[in-house]
């Protein structure tokens, strides 16, 4: 089967095209934008596609990034691949951020519990614990500092993402082992990940663990005529 993996949940707009049968990608697209992903992602895809030799038609499932990360971003992909999996009659799944990175985190380090969280700044962390084989002991949450600082001293694990040097600098004492430190995993790990997930749920949905910072102001609202 063949998937197309899609991610736009941080400043990447990347696309894979990954073979699930011989486990391999056969082509990829990444453009570092920081934003404007709507503009750039099916030209990423395509580019994609045309590297791997494919066409919509050949594609059996979508995978996506969901979250937590740029609120645009993961809005962006999600309705895409909702889009692609209507057109085309063919399921999409989602990935978050936080697995992917634990999921890479596993495959540099070896089989071990991870800690992945990102700065969601205002002093919030957005984590969530895996164990060894992915499967995931605390599911995302937004988390404060000590709070986390409390979870990775509790027992051995790896940290990973953009909160894992600040989570380190705040253990102190402890043997701390670091993942990858970025935002969002390797197109490619989406991808893997996506390829071993059942294709038949619920179509992906953005993991929003805080509310969006733009807010209506209520202030310019006029008062409805009373009759």
């Amino acid at each position: 089967m063949i998937l197309l993996a899609i991610d736009c949940a941080a400043s990447l707009c990347a696309a894979s095209i990954y073979d699930t049968t011989a486990g391999r990608e056969l082509g990829r697209s990444v453009r570092d934008l920081g934003k404007g992903h709507a503009e750039h992602l099916m030209a990423v895809i395509d580019e994609a596609l045309a590297q791997a030799g494919k066409t919509y038609a050949d594609l059996g499932r979508i995978g996506v990034s969901i979250g937590p990360g740029s609120f645009t971003g993961v809005r962006v992909a999600v309705s895409a691949a909702r889009g692609f999996s209507l057109a085309l009659k063919i399921p999409a799944v989602g990935v978050t951020t936080l697995e992917a990175l634990a999921a890479e985190t596993r495959a540099a380090l070896g089989p071990c519990k991870v800690l992945a969280a990102l700065d969601a700044g205002r002093a919030e962390l957005h984590a969530a614990v895996y164990d060894e084989n992915g499967q995931a002991v605390h599911e995302p949450a937004v988390l404060a500092l000590d709070e986390a600082e409390t979870i990775a001293a509790a027992e051995t694990m790896a940290l990973a993402g953009t909160a894992a040097q600040l989570i380190a600098g705040a253990a102190t004492g402890m043997d701390i082992t670091l993942g990858p430190v970025s935002a969002t995993a390797d197109i490619g790990t989406y991808a893997r990940i996506a390829a071993g997930k059942a294709g038949d749920g619920e179509r992906p949905k953005p993991i929003y663990l805080r509310a969006p910072d733009a807010k209506p102001q209520a202030g310019f609202v006029l008062p409805r005529e009373q009759k």
